[in-house]
């Protein structure tokens, strides 16, 4: 097994498929990519946002500089098995990852407050400024699964692909399972391409072909829009 990833610098580019987008492109993309050694996996996050939702609001309005802090692990994990803390920035297009690892018991501390990180570091520090500036909780539970692949090429290319993505709002613990309400329809499926560089020009050409561009999607972010915000202002509006 290789070495765990800490920190990232590359584009992402996420596309929404439908079903029969997704069967014409897997069975083209064969020829030209192998799954990766993380191959299915059922991806759980959870989001931290501030009360008012303010890091997504602004995200969704598409700044040049953008970031936001969620804890993932890769399956349902118990309380002592290892998550990542990720601190993820977008600027110019391209996607900065930074994420400490520790286990989800130590994560949920963490991260309200109750206790400092079990370990000390130029990521921790920078997570520690983001949770002072935002005070960010717990917001929304997402989940998917997911398939992964590395081109066979060029170990940098990766694609991914996102089925069954759900979410909740309650039990807003890892721990707590992968189970939520569905956050897209008829089977739509999220692939997103993460590379160094340019794409090469055998994936342009298939997604010409197929007709797919990028969406621009954000499970959090369609989450927000489609399901949080309204209950929110609703909320807001009660108080006035």
């Amino acid at each position: 097994m290789g070495r765990t990833k800490l920190t990232f610098k590359r584009y992402e580019k996420k596309y929404l498929l439908s079903a029969e987008q997704y069967t014409a492109l897997r069975e083209q993309l064969d020829e030209y990519i192998k799954p990766d050694e993380y191959y299915s996996s059922t991806v759980c996050s959870i989001y931290y946002d501030s009360d008012d939702y303010s890091l997504i609001r602004s995200s969704i309005e598409g700044p040049v500089y953008k970031e936001k802090l969620r804890v993932r692990s890769y399956n349902v994990p118990r309380e002592n098995d290892m998550v990542f803390v990720e601190l993820k920035k977008k600027y110019k297009g391209i996607v900065y990852k930074r994420r400490v690892t520790m286990t989800a018991k130590e994560a949920e501390l963490y991260l309200s407050g109750a206790a400092p990180a079990p370990e000390e570091g130029q990521m921790i520090r920078e997570i520690d400024w983001f949770l002072k500036m935002n005070k960010p909780t717990p917001k929304a539970f997402i989940g998917c699964d997911r398939l992964a692949f590395v081109a066979k090429d060029n170990p940098e290319l990766r694609i991914t692909f996102d089925k069954n993505i759900r979410w909740r709002e309650d039990n807003l613990r890892l721990t707590a399972g992968s189970q939520g309400e569905n956050l897209l329809n008829n089977g739509e499926i999220v692939m997103e391409i993460k590379i160094p560089g340019a794409a090469p020009l055998w994936l342009a050409e298939l997604l010409s072909r197929y007709e797919i561009y990028p969406s621009g999607f954000s499970k959090y972010g369609s989450c927000y829009k489609e399901h949080i915000l309204e209950k929110y202002l609703d909320g807001v509006n009660s108080y006035v």
